[in-house]
C-alpha cells in the first residue's frame, strides 16, 4: 500500500526539481543581460514543456505536440548563445517521445521520431546562423549529433520496452488460454470417465429389468426409460465433443484406487450383465498415473461392452501381476448381437493416451468371441 503513493509523488517531484532548476538557469541569464520579455518567453515555453509532459500521461499525442511547439519556441527565440538543449527542462521533451511510442503503434512513433529529428535539424541550422565568429562550426555538429543519439537512443528504449511488455502479455495470455482448455478438457475427462459410465451402467440394468418383468406396461415403460437413457448418453458426448474436440493427454487428477474395482464391477452386473473379477498374483506398488490408468481401462472396456452390445453380455476383468508389470485384460463375449455404431466417442483415445502416459501400452483386439482390451503398466519395479 506504500508503493502507490510513491509512484504518485514521482513524476510530481521530477517536475518540480525541474522546474526549479531552470529557473535558476533563467535568473541567471537575466542577470547577464537577457532581455525580460525574452525570460518571459523563455519561462512560458518552460511551462508548455511540464504541461505537455502532464498531458501525454492521458494523450500522448497532444501532450507531444505541445512540447514539440514549446521547443519550437526556445529555439526561434533569439538569444545569444541560446540552445534549448541547455534547460533541465527540456528533457520533458524526450520524455514525451518515450510516453508516446510505447502507447501508440510502431508506425505512428516513426512519425513522432521524424518530428525530434526535424527539430533537431532547425535547432541546428538556427544556432548556426547564430554562430559568433570565435567559436568553430563543428560544435554545432557535435551538439546536432548528441541531441540525434540522445533521440534515437530514448526511441529505441521505449520501442523495445513496449516489445517486451507486449511479450509479457503474450505470454500471460497464452498461460491463462492453457488453464483454461487444461480445465475443461479436465472437466470433459471426469464427465466421461464418471458421468458416461454411470448412464451407461443404469440402461444396462433398465434393460435388464425390462426383459424380465412380466408385465407389458412396466416392459414398455422401462423401455422409454432406457432410451432416453441412450439419448441423455448421446447429448452428452455431443456436448463433450464441443467443449474439448480433440483427445487431452493430461493425467487425471481424480484420486481413483485399484480397491474400487470390485465395487466398480459388482455395479455394472444385472440379471442379463454378468460382469466378473478376477485378479491373479501379488500387487506391486504403481505409479498414481498406472493407477488411475488400470482403473480407466476397466471403466472403458465394461462401458463399450453394456453401450454397444445386445444384452445378455458377459463381461470378464482380470488383473495380472507381475513384477515388473500389471496386466489389464476386459474381455466381452459379443452378447447376442451388435448394437449400431452410432457416433464415434474420444474413450478409447483417451484410454490409449492415460496408458501411454503412464508407460504402458494399450492393445484392442476384435474377435469372433468378442472384444478384448488389454493395458500393460509398468509397476514401480519394472520401471
Amino acid at each position: 500500500m506504500t508503493a502507490s503513493p510513491r509512484r504518485s509523488t514521482w513524476p510530481a517531484t521530477t517536475h518540480v526539481i525541474l522546474a526549479l532548476l531552470t529557473a535558476i538557469i533563467l535568473a541567471g541569464a537575466w542577470y547577464l543581460g537577457a532581455a525580460l520579455w525574452q525570460i518571459l518567453v523563455a519561462a512560458s515555453a518552460v511551462g508548455l514543456l511540464h504541461g505537455g509532459a502532464v498531458a501525454a500521461r492521458r494523450r500522448p499525442w497532444t501532450g507531444y505536440a505541445i512540447c514539440a511547439l514549446a521547443m519550437l519556441i526556445l529555439v526561434l527565440m533569439p538569444f545569444p548563445g541560446w540552445s534549448p538543449s541547455m534547460l533541465p527542462s527540456a528533457v520533458c521533451f524526450p520524455l514525451t517521445l518515450w510516453r508516446l511510442t510505447s502507447q501508440v503503434s510502431v508506425r505512428s512513433s516513426v512519425v513522432a521520431l521524424g518530428v525530434a529529428v526535424l527539430g533537431i535539424v532547425l535547432t541546428e541550422l538556427v544556432g548556426w546562423a547564430r554562430l559568433p565568429a570565435d567559436v568553430s562550426w563543428w560544435t554545432r555538429l557535435l551538439d546536432g549529433g548528441l541531441l540525434m543519439l540522445v533521440v534515437a537512443g530514448v526511441w529505441l528504449g521505449a520501442l523495445l520496452v513496449r516489445r517486451r511488455h507486449e511479450a509479457g502479455r503474450r505470454a500471460e495470455s497464452e498461460r491463462l488460454a492453457a488453464a483454461v482448455a487444461d480445465e475443461r478438457a479436465g472437466i470433459r475427462r471426469d464427465l466421461h470417465d464418471v458421468i458416461a459410465h454411470t448412464v451407461t451402467v443404469m440402461v444396462a440394468r433398465i434393460e435388464a429389468a425390462a426383459v424380465t418383468t412380466a408385465d407389458p406396461a412396466t416392459r414398455r415403460e422401462l423401455g422409454d426409460i432406457a432410451e432416453a437413457g441412450r439419448d441423455a448418453h448421446q447429448g452428452l458426448r455431443a456436448m463433450l465433443a464441443t467443449v474439448a474436440p480433440r483427445a487431452d493427454s493430461r493425467p487425471s487428477q481424480v484420486p481413483i484406487s485399484l480397491d474400487a474395482l470390485p465395487d466398480l464391477v459388482a455395479s455394472a452386473a444385472s440379471s442379463l450383465h454378468a460382469v466378473t473379477f478376477a485378479e491373479a498374483g501379488s500387487r506391486r506398488p504403481l505409479s498414481l498415473s498406472a493407477e488411475v490408468a488400470a482403473v480407466r481401462t476397466v471403466q472403458e472396456g465394461i462401458t463399450n461392452a453394456l453401450r454397444h452390445l445386445e444384452p445378455p453380455v458377459e463381461v470378464t476383468v482380470r488383473l495380472h501381476w507381475s513384477p515388473a508389470e500389471l496386466e489389464v485384460e476386459v474381455r466381452d463375449d459379443g452378447g447376442k448381437a451388435r448394437r449400431g455404431a452410432g457416433s464415434q466417442g474420444t474413450g478409447l483415445m483417451g484410454i490409449e493416451e492415460r496408458v501411454r502416459t503412464a508407460g504402458g501400452t494399450l492393445s484392442i483386439a476384435d474377435g469372433d468371441d468378442g472384444w478384448v482390451l488389454r493395458a500393460r503398466l509398468p509397476t514401480k519395479e519394472g520401471a
